[in-house]
């Protein structure tokens, strides 16, 4: 700044106005640098350990553009501790920051001078002693006690709790382990009874066509395993005894059954049924042995049968006549 004002002064040698101004500007400039001061306050100068200080840093606001307080330089011997420092602040026309001291071990220590950058310039303040006294005890009128013995703290549930938490884990392993171990494994009957009567009995034709019973020459077995099935699927889905009745009887059950029920099973279905049975018990009992085509015949109808007499099949197909009609309607 005082070089521009000299380059100034050059170049208006003759304006006797302007170098009065400047001259008047030097002035309070040069005599700003020389007395800005920083004053250092302290609430006491005296305390007991652990006792607290109030140190404080301030400058006249006048002409300061900038001003940075320290982080505080204490004493060589690190026994003054900074308990916490405000923000700077100012009040009138002074600038100011405060500090909360403390000291834990008695003596005499000596705060040296601070160093403040005012406008990019270098300030210090004074050095400052601080006495730190021990605290007095009158061991005359302290009553002494006997020293104690060393007391064990109670349990509580947090020295247990890494414990228990590993036990609690140690269980259910343990539990998972012998669930795996010990759980009973279902028969294959039990597998079997769980299967729809319906989804069974189609289970078991396509197990009886891949066994080629007929290629094999054997009749008799695969009219026994056939019957058998639409037997069992029967007994299953309409609690009917079918396995221990005869052919006979079974027609007549089902005839009694479906005349006194609202399931209308076809007199079609009910005469495959009794033809198929019929053609079983003569290859049983009578060793017949029908035609290839009439095997085939009897194994369709088997199907039919199983079909028919599955209550969600009828309602599907019911189903599928009535949308063909609509359809066929349009």
């Amino acid at each position: 700044m005082q070089k521009l004002i000299y380059q100034y002064l050059l170049k208006n040698k003759s304006n006797l106005r302007s170098k009065f101004l400047v001259v008047i500007f030097l002035f309070l400039s040069f005599s700003f640098s020389a007395n800005a001061q920083v004053l250092v306050k302290v609430d006491t100068t005296k305390i007991r350990i652990g006792e607290q200080i109030q140190y404080e840093l301030s400058i006249e606001k006048e002409g300061v553009d900038e001003v940075f307080f320290p982080k505080l330089n204490l004493d060589s011997l690190k026994k003054i501790e900074v308990v916490s420092a405000t923000k700077v602040d100012s009040i009138k026309n002074i600038i100011f920051r405060k500090y909360t001291l403390t000291a834990w071990d008695s003596g005499r220590y000596m705060l040296p001078r601070q160093s403040v950058l005012i406008n990019k310039k270098q300030f210090l303040s004074d050095s400052i002693f601080i006495d730190v006294a021990n605290v007095a005890v009158d061991t005359t009128k302290q009553k002494m006690y006997p020293i104690k013995s060393i007391q064990k703290e109670p349990y509580t549930f947090e020295d247990f709790k890494l414990y228990l938490l590993i036990l609690l884990a140690v269980l259910i392993a343990l539990a998972i382990i012998l669930y795996f171990l010990l759980r009973k494994k279902p028969t294959e009957e039990e597998i079997i009874a769980r299967i729809p009567p319906y989804d069974l009995a189609k289970q078991r034709l396509k197990e009886l066509d891949e066994k080629q019973l007929i290629q094999q020459n054997r009749i008799k077995k695969y009219y026994v395993e056939l019957s058998d099935i639409v037997r069992a699927f029967i007994e299953k889905e309409h609690n009917i005894p079918a396995l221990e009745s005869t052919t006979d009887e079974l027609i007549e059950t089902i005839t009694d059954f479906n005349s006194s029920s609202k399931l209308g099973i076809p007199k079609e279905t009910i005469l495959k049924l009794q033809e198929l049975l019929q053609e079983a018990d003569l290859v049983k009992f009578a060793k017949s042995k029908p035609l290839l085509n009439e095997i085939d015949m009897h194994r369709k109808s088997a199907e039919f049968i199983v079909n028919d007499l599955h209550p969600e099949e009828k309602v599907q197909d019911e189903n599928d006549h009535v949308k063909k009609a609509e359809s066929d309607g349009k």
